[in-house]
């Protein structure tokens, strides 16, 4: 299966642009989107689910033509916003048990067989008896693909899905996602570099509305290789760094001191340590080089 889209572009009334020209091919599997808040990843994320229009573009899913045919696609799709309201006092059982009911399953034994399934790929099966408003964030989440998966999608698309859960619950999360991206096409939607990093065969980066980087994680980081390099400095000596190199990222150590991580083809000096590129070295330059670009 391959999702593709060309020329999206969306500008909103206030002047915003969030989509310039969005060209990405998505195949079958776990497909990471990583930007900052407010890089327009949930306006690509609602018009491929059909929920808005863009200004221009196109999005076909093998044979269908998504901005022309929603309902079709719709019928395939399966989509967890970034927050999917308030569920009344009823527990997972009887709740999925309505919304399969609503998505036209109207035999009650297709209906319990659908829920059963769903709880046991989200790892729910324990808890199936307890309503979900007492639901602690991450099961709250798995929740939600429980739900969406009870029209057996095609394509999955989950939106900043891990902000604000524990690092237990973010493990869980990313399991069940990990499983589901082996027979599915799932866009996974973050601003966390480690969630694409765990997760994620194919990956872009998105910022200001554009894609700056479409490529696998795995490449991503051998595009740095030889070129990242590391150093201890004070404090007070980050700003005159910062003139002199290409400072991707800093981090506190101990004693009011600062690690440093800078871009070079070359040893910017001797005291400068070479390091292992990481994919938030990827990230973070890809940022930087934007926004001295802008």
């Amino acid at each position: 299966m391959e999702l593709t889209i060309t020329d999206l572009s969306k500008t909103y009334p206030n002047g915003t642009r969030a989509m310039d020209g969005i060209n990405l091919t998505i195949q079958s599997g776990m497909f990471g989107l990583l930007g900052p808040n407010g890089a327009g990843k949930s306006t690509l994320m609602r018009t491929i689910a059909t929920l808005q229009e863009p200004d221009s573009g196109t999005i076909t899913l093998e044979d269908i033509d998504v901005l022309n045919d929603p309902m079709t696609l719709r019928k395939l799709l399966g989509y967890l916003p970034q927050s999917f309201g308030v569920y009344p006092k009823m527990s997972a059982e009887k709740l999925l048990m309505y919304f399969a009911a609503l998505k036209g399953i109207a035999n009650k034994r297709d209906r319990k067989k659908m829920v059963d399934y769903v709880l046991e790929v989200t790892n729910l099966q324990s808890a199936r008896k307890i309503h979900v408003s007492s639901y602690s964030g991450g099961m709250r989440q798995r929740f939600g693909i429980a739900q969406l998966l009870l029209n057996n999608p095609r394509l999955i698309i989950v939106d900043e899905p891990t902000a604000g859960l524990d690092p237990a619950e973010r493990h869980r999360f990313l399991n069940v996602l990990r499983a589901l991206g082996k027979e599915h096409i799932v866009i996974f939607s973050t601003h966390i570099v480690d969630d694409v990093k765990d997760l994620c065969t194919d990956m872009a980066i998105m910022n200001a509305g554009r894609i700056l980087l479409n490529t696998s994680p795995l490449e991503a980081v051998d595009r740095l290789q030889g070129t990242v390099w590391q150093k201890t400095i004070d404090q007070e000596e980050v700003e005159q760094y910062k003139v002199t190199h290409a400072i991707i990222s800093s981090s506190f150590e101990q004693n009011n001191q600062l690690n440093i991580r800078v871009l070079s083809d070359q040893q910017p000096d001797a005291s400068f340590a070479a390091s292992d590129p990481q994919l938030e070295d990827v990230y973070f330059s890809l940022l930087n080089e934007l926004q001295t670009a802008g």
